[in-house]
């Protein structure tokens, strides 16, 4: 009776000891926490601020420019013929194009800046949580940053067996 039950404390051990060790190790990170707290987003910061900085200085010049030539052209329009008159319309209107391109151009190239200087950061807070997660065994890492999802996936992939089960 008594190796009855050292079998079965045994074997329960087993089995559970099993349990556990065929459920994939599942860990979680906050990566816009991460992200904030690096020096080399603070530098990014201070970098897009100073460019964001020249670009609306540049944009704030031109539109003064514009201004006072819309309003000289203004005080001068009664004395002006009107061959004149929309010759300088068109030319104001020109400049207005003009200024509204470069504000757009402005925005597509601080995009383009934030997004170069994001990536080195990006690549490294993922190599460091890749490399920790293969140190600490874990398969599964998620970004528990809001409206975020998987970061790292080292286990099975079921996708192939249920579109075959589906018969995609």
């Amino acid at each position: 009776m008594k190796l009855f039950k050292n079998l079965l404390l045994a074997s329960v051990l087993f089995l559970g000891f099993m349990t556990a060790n065929a459920q994939s190790k599942v860990a979680h990170i906050n990566t816009q926490e991460l992200v904030a707290a690096m020096p080399e987003t603070k530098q990014m910061q201070e970098e897009m601020k100073k460019i964001a900085q020249a670009y609306d200085t540049e944009y704030k010049t031109q539109g003064n420019a514009l201004q006072a030539k819309l309003q000289k052209y203004d005080t001068e329009a009664a004395t002006q013929t009107d061959a004149e008159n929309q010759k300088r319309a068109a030319e104001v209107k020109g400049l207005q194009d003009k200024l509204q391109l470069y504000g757009q151009t402005a925005q597509q190239e601080l995009a383009k800046k934030q997004q170069d200087l994001y990536q080195p950061i990006s690549d490294k807070v993922k190599k460091a949580i890749t490399d920790v997660a293969a140190e600490l065994g874990y398969e599964y890492v998620f970004d528990s940053s809001p409206g975020a999802g998987l970061i790292v996936s080292k286990g099975k992939d079921l996708m192939a067996a249920v579109k075959a089960k589906l018969g995609i």
